[in-house]
């Protein structure tokens, strides 16, 4: 497999998910600007859409959007419990977590990582985002991870996209527990693997 990436972008929870789930995999850079992919390919090629993460299988086909591709790895390598059984409750509530990072949290961090979006775009998403925190602070509670003992895909994209408020002066600190999930979820050894694959730390 190869996993297309930007450092630091949603394609780390892939990256990181990965690694836990055991799989062997190929990591390709894509050059944020010209969209060229480290191994020669023009990444639109690979992904029309434009964006990561991209995930080739060995059987050539492509897989894109972090809830699917997250899915996949998992069920890859059942014993990792990165997700739980298809068709249970259990199942459903980790797709149910999957959809509000990916629609509620990840992208209402967008507009504050783009120079051209206006101000008042920006101060919608901030609000947006705080209001989606505070739900978040109560929902993990005392919880070691979202889905309560088990290290889930879900938990990889949630510390990526929560890492993001670094950069976008969004201080996570004003939530205790999602700043110490966030630092717990960063001293896992996959996730300290993928950091420094991607050249997020050294």
């Amino acid at each position: 497999m190869k996993l297309y990436y930007l450092p630091g972008a949603c394609s780390q929870a892939t990256n990181i998910s990965l690694r836990e789930a055991g799989l062997k995999f190929e990591l390709v850079k894509v050059d944020r600007h010209t969209k060229k992919a480290a191994d020669g390919l023009d990444f639109k090629e690979v992904n029309p859409k434009g964006y990561v993460p991209a995930l080739t299988l060995d059987s050539g086909e492509v897989l894109t959007e972090n809830d699917a591709v997250l899915q996949y790895i998992a069920d890859r390598n059942p014993a990792a419990k990165l997700a739980p059984p298809a068709g249970t409750i259990e199942r459903y509530r980790l797709v149910e977590w999957l959809s509000f990072i990916s629609t509620e949290l990840h992208k209402s961090f967008t507009p504050l990582f783009r120079a051209d979006a206006p101000d008042e775009t920006k101060h919608y998403a901030r609000k947006t985002l705080a209001t989606r925190l505070d739900y978040l602070e109560p929902a993990l509670g005392t919880k070691t991870f979202l889905m309560g003992e088990q290290f889930t895909v879900a938990d990889a994209y949630l510390f990526v996209v929560l890492s993001w408020g670094t950069h976008v002066g969004v201080d996570i600190g004003k939530w205790p527990a999602l700043k110490r999930y966030v630092e717990r979820i960063g001293k896992r050894p996959h996730t300290i693997e993928a950091l420094k694959a991607e050249g997020v730390v050294k």
